[in-house]
């Protein structure tokens, strides 16, 4: 056995003897990584990791563009660490009691709170039952710090494929103030058309900027009436 194969052994050994507790985030990182890099040393892309995103969370949910210029992950990686975002997702949305959101300063929060692992601009797609139950929460596009395209199809299907009776849109400025652009209004628009086409209303824009936020439809830049389609 390699001095490699014996620190993988007891790592692992501690991880079924202690859980994570103790483990730093480069130790949880590089244990991960055992699962996608075999027979190779870890220990350097984890610290890199860690050293570049800050945490363990920002790490799942970095951009598969921002990993790829870590030396020693590939597409391997890249998907596993998507694999176990999403699967994180999953459980959260599968175990916890549902989460009602029922008014603006609740979506605000729950917004806010979902940036913040999030270092370049994203935007996430909520969706809404009849009574305001959270379905799921999907990220939708992501850009640099600066823009985020708004596939306007994909969610439609993604707001479909949930079940949503109503969405609420969300976006992030991590460079900037909690404001919508000009660009913001028209894709409102746009997308607000697109899924009234399909039954499904846009509640809202909501765009964050740290523990700021602003909605479009309370500033008065979006209005659901005005996306009626003629009878």
């Amino acid at each position: 056995m390699s001095n490699n194969d014996g620190h993988r052994q007891r790592l692992k050994v501690r991880f079924e003897q202690e859980g994570l507790d103790h483990f730093k985030p480069y130790e949880v990182l590089e244990l991960l990584l055992f699962y996608c890099i075999p027979r190779k040393d870890t220990k350097p892309t984890a610290k890199a990791l860690i050293q570049r995103f800050g945490s363990v969370q920002a790490v799942l949910s970095a951009s598969p563009g921002e990993l790829k210029k870590i030396e020693g992950v590939g597409v391997g990686v890249i998907s596993f660490f998507a694999l176990l975002s999403q699967l994180q997702r999953y459980y959260h949305y599968s175990t916890e009691k549902p989460l009602i959101l029922d008014d603006l300063d609740k979506c605000g929060d729950h917004f806010v709170d979902k940036f913040k692992n999030y270092r370049n601009e994203v935007v996430l797609l909520l969706c809404l039952d009849a009574k305001c139950k959270v379905l799921a929460c999907h990220k939708v596009g992501e850009g640099s710090v600066n823009s985020a395209a708004v596939p306007i199809r994909r969610v439609v299907e993604m707001a479909m494929d949930s079940n949503a009776t109503s969405v609420v849109l969300a976006h992030n400025h991590p460079s900037g103030l909690a404001f919508p652009s000009s660009e913001d209004c028209v894709t409102t628009k746009q997308l607000a058309l697109a899924l009234r086409a399909v039954e499904i209303e846009l509640s809202d824009h909501i765009v964050v900027a740290d523990d700021d936020y602003v909605s479009m439809r309370q500033s008065g830049m979006y209005d659901p009436r005005d996306c009626l389609l003629p009878i």
